[in-house]
């Protein structure tokens, strides 16, 4: 399967097999750091991590996963770059493009990785956004397949807003892999009509299902993974975090 010069910017974009193909090479690439064999078949690459939002552990994966591989890795804080001040996302987008072979970009609105996507002319990874963390969920499900040995069947439960990028991002990655998903929480938690309408058609296709209830017994039983995020509304966060934007 070749996926080069594809952007990352959310699993809504990729098929069944083509995540699973993902996974897969995840593996793969982990087991042979795991047992010395080299991965740095990338020498002469360069990335860049554009980072609007802080993150220790986004920030470290992507580093070392980008040095194990043999590419070199410039990474730019919240304060890094001039994009959204003296530059437009556009501009941005074009410059590291031509400078760098990808970018990733962890931030605001699904809008600006769409955008620099659109100019970068490099391939472009989503490192989170408001909306969806694509990264994190082959993080996730690969941790999940590592632990059940499977995937498809799985009963996945969700506590917490669902309407962002966690309960957004699992809901598709779930639907997607024939996983049966629920997000436990308050009514005005649930996530979007129009995502939920979206993931029951890729539900459809895979086997899988998709449950929303504020039942926590019926919601929990038979899980096989429960996971959270933080315990407060990406609401909350979105309002205090974001700073006033010129773009």
């Amino acid at each position: 399967m070749d996926l080069k010069g594809r952007n990352f910017l959310t699993l809504r974009d990729f098929t069944t097999e083509e995540i699973l193909y993902l996974l897969d090479l995840a593996e793969d690439v982990k087991n042979k750091k795991k047992n010395g064999i080299p991965v740095d078949h990338y020498h002469g690459k360069n990335v860049v991590l554009l980072f609007e939002k802080d993150s220790t552990r986004t920030r470290c994966a992507f580093e070392v996963a980008a040095y194990d591989m043999g590419m070199g890795a410039t990474y730019l804080g919240p304060t890094g770059s001039q994009m959204g001040k003296k530059e437009s996302i556009e501009d941005t987008a074009r410059v590291l493009g031509r400078m760098y072979d990808g970018i990733e970009y962890r931030g605001f609105e699904q809008e600006i990785v769409e955008e620099i996507a659109k100019y970068a002319g490099v391939p472009v990874w989503n490192g989170l956004t408001n909306e969806y963390h694509p990264t994190q969920m082959l993080a996730d499900m690969l941790t999940v397949r590592e632990h059940l040995g499977r995937l498809k069947g799985v009963k996945l439960v969700y506590f917490g807003d669902a309407r962002y990028n966690m309960g957004n991002s699992l809901m598709v990655a779930c639907s997607k892999l024939g996983m049966h998903f629920v997000a436990c929480t308050t009514a005005k938690y649930f996530p979007s009509p129009e995502l939920v309408a979206a993931c029951e058609e890729y539900a459809a296709e895979s086997g899988g299902s998709i449950t929303l209830t504020e039942d926590v017994e019926e919601g929990t039983k038979d899980a096989d993974v429960v996971c959270t995020d933080v315990w407060v509304s990406m609401l909350y966060l979105i309002h205090i975090s974001e700073p006033t934007r010129p773009y």
